[in-house]
């Protein structure tokens, strides 16, 4: 038997988890990550199943006894607790949706006890290294016009758009897909507000930092954004209505990273992470903080108390004379 899920023979979907994809994208609307993993579980299942038993599984028809076979499989796989949790939790959505509909009475996933998880803290930029981040894309534009470099028109639109992004990022706390799913229509300069569309299909109203708007309505003015309701807030290009996809952010956050001589690989979501650690250090309550990221759970958002505590217990140490 192969030792690690990408040493199994490839699968496709069978009938059952093309009715469940239909259901995840038409009732449940779950994000195109969302999606992507859960399918992704259900291949790799059925692909072990194929090779454990000799037979694609028979979904109502697989065991408990079964799955705690495969959870230890995936445990010799060496893959951490959280890797094994996503793959458990897209089979605990798919027996759950059979259940409604029907074809089982209660769940072979369901109590199966998992590999405790290590609660990592989320990595985060100090308010002065967001402060440098901030700035990397005008400081890069203005450097090249300083040398004297050629920079087209494009490039120069794509840096004041990524100052829009980054700020936009950093005021409302946004994951990536709402950022770059944002309408027109969605957001009130006037009255400073976004109404974000988040996991779930459930819709937060955020509020935006002066910063961020002024940013925002400088890139529109040089982009001639028409800015009716249903355009996409950031265009990928100069001429054209494509919505900037989440490559593209993730590609030029890496530049402007290496600018502001931070890591590269941090992602967008770690100016999330900064965006709620700074509030609670300033003394943002923790429900307040939950609403603005759009957590479902309050335990979501605590890990970030946690964070804020390390860093006081830093400050402690390093300045206390009888720490």
């Amino acid at each position: 038997m192969p030792t690690t899920p990408r040493a199994l023979p490839a699968v496709e979907l069978d009938v059952a988890w093309r009715d469940f994809r239909r259901h995840l994208q038409a009732e449940r609307q779950v994000s195109p990550y969302t999606l992507r993993n859960y399918l992704q579980a259900g291949l790799e299942f059925a692909a072990w199943h194929r090779q454990a038993r000799g037979e694609a599984p028979s979904w109502p028809d697989v065991s408990r006894q079964t799955f705690r076979e495969y959870l230890r499989w995936l445990s010799r796989a060496r893959l951490d607790a959280a890797t094994v949790a996503l793959r458990f939790s897209a089979l605990r959505a798919f027996y759950h949706w059979m259940q409604r509909q029907g074809a089982l009475v209660s769940s072979p996933v369901r109590g199966i006890a998992l590999p405790r998880r290590k609660r990592k803290l989320p990595r985060f930029l100090s308010e002065a290294q967001m402060v440098d981040l901030l700035a990397a894309p005008v400081r890069e534009l203005q450097q090249r016009l300083r040398d004297e470099v050629p920079v087209p028109r494009s490039e120069q639109l794509a840096c004041v758009r990524d100052v829009a992004v980054l700020e936009l990022f950093y005021t409302a706390g946004l994951r990536i897909g709402e950022l770059c799913a944002l309408k027109v229509e969605q957001l009130d300069l006037a009255q400073r507000l976004a109404r974000v569309r988040g996991k779930g299909r459930k819709e937060r109203e955020v509020p935006l930092g002066q910063p961020a708007v002024d940013a925002l309505q400088t890139y529109w003015r040089l982009a001639g954004h028409s800015q009716d309701p249903a355009d996409p807030v950031f265009w990928n290009d100069a001429g054209g209505k494509t919505p900037l996809a989440p490559r593209s952010v993730q590609r030029r956050l890496k530049v402007y990273l290496a600018l502001a001589r931070l890591d590269p690989a941090l992602t967008p979501h770690k100016l999330r992470h900064s965006f709620a650690t700074h509030l609670l250090d300033r003394g943002a309550d923790l429900r307040s903080v939950q609403e603005l990221l759009g957590h479902a759970q309050l335990a979501t958002t605590q890990v970030y108390t946690h964070v804020s505590l390390e860093r006081l217990k830093r400050v402690y140490q390093a300045a206390h004379p009888r720490a």
